[in-house]
């Protein structure tokens, strides 16, 4: 399932799509505040430039700007850096989209940590609570490249407004073959019955990793993409916890408002479950040359999960 050497951008696949997407919706508008070579929204402008507008650096009036094309029948999809496009805009993106239910795409690049070299200021670990709060937004978090160019077709077909997630730079690819996307759908990509990895963005190829190293101790650890954090599939949630008994979320974002926030909400009202949460810490993002060492000063790798995957067994035990 998961090939660690094999990597791709997210952003690629994102563009290539809403390259693809322009010649099947002719209302398709795509609008960026001056970063089109970094979210590779430039492959839509030089294919369709009358549907291209470039907005400047001013987020907030190209989320205002969103709002009024599709109040007149357009599809905008509005991105950008996701710690501006949503932290800058949350209010614009509350009372403008949200509010009326406008079919707004709105795609924030570079989160998480992979801004790694720009410092913690560029690093948006809140966003997916910001915009899981919302009335009307549905929020989803790829795993990778492939997926990634599915989510955003799915999510333009999809009426609506909708926020989605993706990191900068090439991530580990994990689905190969295709990953037959369907919005809300949590799919199973290892089965186990001893614990269950509920996992979405990069966190899912380490979700993997680390089931390989728990079953060298016989631990028979399963491995579920939650890639659309809201709606999120709550009867999925509940048979997982049913099943197993035991339960680890991993994210690249805070553990407070997250996927592991929305998992823990579901299971301590209907099926108390040992739970525990992989993910940034109550803490802010730091500078660093290197993705993948920050990714291990703050905690988030394989052995991490596996970490958490001992001690919830333990609890439930």
């Amino acid at each position: 399932m998961i090939k660690t050497p094999q990597e791709a951008a997210q952003t690629e696949y994102f563009g290539r799509a809403l390259v693809a997407l322009g010649e099947q919706y002719k209302d398709l508008v795509v609008l960026d505040p001056d970063v089109h070579s970094s979210t590779k929204t430039q492959y839509f402008s030089e294919k369709y430039p009358d549907r291209f507008i470039e907005i400047g650096i001013s987020e907030q009036d190209m989320i205002g700007i969103a709002a009024g094309l599709a109040a007149s029948g357009k599809i905008p999809v509005a991105s950008g850096f996701a710690t501006f496009v949503i932290g800058r805009t949350w209010e614009q993106v509350a009372n403008s989209v949200a509010r009326p239910a406008l079919n707004v795409k709105i795609v924030g690049t570079h989160a998480g940590l992979s801004a790694s070299s720009d410092g913690g200021s560029h690093q948006p670990i809140g966003d997916v609570a910001l915009m899981r709060v919302l009335p009307n937004i549905k929020v989803v978090v790829p795993a990778d490249g492939p997926e990634a160019g599915e989510a955003i077709t799915a999510l333009v077909k999809d009426r609506g407004p909708s926020y989605l997630r993706l990191n900068r730079g090439s991530t580990p690819v994990v689905y190969d073959g295709g990953c037959d996307f369907r919005l809300g759908e949590v799919k199973t990509l290892r089965d186990g019955s001893d614990a269950a990895i509920i996992a979405n963005g990069i966190m899912v190829s380490m979700a993997l990793q680390a089931a390989e190293l728990l079953a060298v101790d016989n631990v028979d650890a399963r491995v579920i993409n939650l890639h659309t954090v809201k709606p999120l599939d709550g009867r999925a949630v509940e048979k997982v916890a049913q099943e197993t008994g035991a339960i680890v979320t991993a994210e690249e974002h805070s553990i407070i408002g997250g996927l592991g926030g929305a998992v823990a909400e579901i299971l301590a009202e209907s099926r108390p479950t040992p739970v525990r949460r992989v993910g940034v810490m109550d803490r802010f993002g730091a500078s660093s040359r290197s993705y993948s060492d920050l990714l291990v000063r703050v905690g988030l790798t394989p052995e991490a999960i596996v970490d958490a995957v001992q001690d919830v067994m333990k609890r439930r035990n």
